[in-house]
């Protein structure tokens, strides 16, 4: 029965991976989409959204099951709440990735993002995929250090999200308003995209220490609400 129950937290890890698989592929086609303005690569990465969806919920299915029967103490109940937290996080950045695909498939045939902008939105899908990818391998490690490294990563999205910011407001901003808008709104769905894994990062770190690290200032917990898009 011990090994059954190890077992099942094993696949809960194991689907928190791949989990972060779906959601780095879902963000480096959408930007792909985006810079390309490929309708029908941006029509499946919408697509593909309900997969990133169903392993959520299968995660919660099989977390909510070992709670029921398995009754766990201490570590190993942080694991399987802890668990449940991170799928929801890793599903909202399967649904950033959609936003930009929405965004790629809404202004097609044009491009959304003007041409002296491409280079910016092209290195911030680079810091996305590369951000997840270490949270996967977080995820299955447990690995504190580079956990912690997430959130220097997440600084240089930051940074982009900024220049992004600056541009769009700048006095001198060539474009029309309906290009400042998708641009302020697809800047602001690669900095959750990056904010979501920092968040999952810390919880990694709760389930091993104990302890949120010093990143933790509650500033990644609020992430639903503004990760709700007026994309159509």
């Amino acid at each position: 029965m011990r090994k059954a129950y190890h077992d099942e937290l094993d696949r809960i890890a194991e689907s928190l991976v791949d989990m972060t698989h779906l959601a780095a592929s879902a963000m480096s086609r959408a930007t792909t989409a985006l810079l390309d303005a490929d309708v029908h690569l941006a029509d499946s990465v919408i697509t593909a959204d309900a997969d990133i969806d169903a392993q959520r919920e299968h995660i919660d299915l099989l977390s909510f099951d070992l709670i029921a029967l398995q009754q766990p103490v201490a570590t190993d109940l942080r694991v399987v709440v802890t668990s449940m937290r991170m799928s929801s996080d890793i599903e909202r950045m399967g649904d950033l990735a959609r936003h930009v695909a929405k965004v790629a498939r809404l202004r097609y045939p044009n491009s959304a993002v003007p041409p002296e902008l491409r280079g910016t939105f092209r290195e911030m899908g680079a810091v996305a995929e590369l951000i997840v990818e270490k949270t996967g391998s977080v995820i299955a490690a447990r690995d504190v250090e580079t956990a912690r490294a997430i959130a220097r990563e997440d600084d240089a999205m930051d940074r982009l999200h900024r220049e992004l910011f600056e541009q769009v407001t700048s006095k001198d901003w060539p474009h029309d308003t309906e290009t400042a808008v998708d641009v302020t709104l697809l800047g602001r769905y690669y900095e959750r995209f990056a904010d979501h894994a920092v968040s999952v990062a810390e919880r990694v770190i709760w389930i091993v220490t104990g302890e949120w690290g010093d990143e933790a200032d509650g500033s990644h917990e609020d992430a639903e609400d503004a990760d709700a898009s007026p994309a159509t």
